[in-house]
């Protein structure tokens, strides 16, 4: 029996990665993003090349009543979830005090509200089949505070420990929940949050692979998943725990500043 999932911020880059092989391993989806036309062209896509059902719904999820409009549209097509994966979300680099409100206020609300929401309305059906499994995509930047991404950082953060919460909440059922936290990857990300000149994104992974470690995480339910590290990257991960706070927002500083 085919597998259905709803993939957020599937016009680009990891997204589209995950619903290319999502459809790849023979499922159905529910793609929702901004942008009609990419979706569309997304699932013209899938659809000839796998024996795939693609479901567009073209939705801002920066808006507050998105979540639920969603949901409400789901359960309208008479759809039923296997895998719900919250990918879309958005960063933004700068001094807090002299970004604008309204962009970090999107954040939050992309990044944070509307993962929450989704996962709230969805969740319970799972719990009522006893089956399921959930992916939301954070980042490594959720390890750690994050000088001049401060807001990014810290919406990262959140999802990484609000799925964790939340796994362990259900371990006594089959449900899982995965967080998948990338390093600097080949997405419009860097660009768009202005980190494309930064130290942090010399390197970059492919999206694909990233979204393959996240989805093969998901499927064997995995509490955490990180991808696309280089491996000096890896070490500095790991030293995080030992490292005096003062030092490690200077290390985090200097590597997201441009010139």
């Amino acid at each position: 029996m085919k597998k259905v999932a709803l993939i957020t911020g599937a016009s680009s880059g990891i997204g589209k990665e995950i619903a290319r092989i999502h459809a790849e391993r023979g499922g159905d989806m529910v793609l929702v993003a901004r942008s009609k036309d990419k979706l569309e062209a997304l699932k013209t896509e899938l659809e000839n090349k796998h024996s795939t059902q693609v479901k567009v719904i073209t939705k801002d999820l920066s808006q507050p009543n998105a979540p639920k409009e969603i949901y409400n549209e789901v359960k309208a097509n008479g759809i039923e979830l296997d895998y719900l994966i919250n990918n879309a979300g958005f960063g933004g680099r700068g001094k807090f005090h002299e970004r604008q409100w309204e962009q970090d206020l999107t954040m939050i609300q992309l990044n944070i509200v509307a993962l929450t929401a989704l996962t709230r309305f969805f969740l319970p059906e799972f719990v009522k089949r006893n089956q399921g499994r959930i992916l939301n995509v954070s980042s490594t930047a959720s390890f750690m505070p994050g000088p001049l991404q401060a807001v990014y950082f810290a919406t990262k953060a959140y999802v990484t420990f609000f799925s964790n919460a939340i796994a362990e909440e259900l371990h006594d059922t089959s449900i899982t929940v995965t967080a998948l936290m990338p390093g600097a990857t080949e997405t419009g990300f860097a660009k768009t949050s202005g980190m494309d000149k930064t130290n942090l994104f010399e390197k970059t992974v492919s999206a694909r692979s990233v979204a393959e470690a996240g989805y093969d995480g998901m499927l064997k339910g995995k509490l955490d998943v990180v991808s696309g590290l280089t491996t000096s990257q890896k070490m500095m991960m790991k030293m995080i725990p030992f490292t005096p706070k003062k030092l490690l927002l200077k290390q985090v500083r200097q590597m997201q500043e441009v010139g």
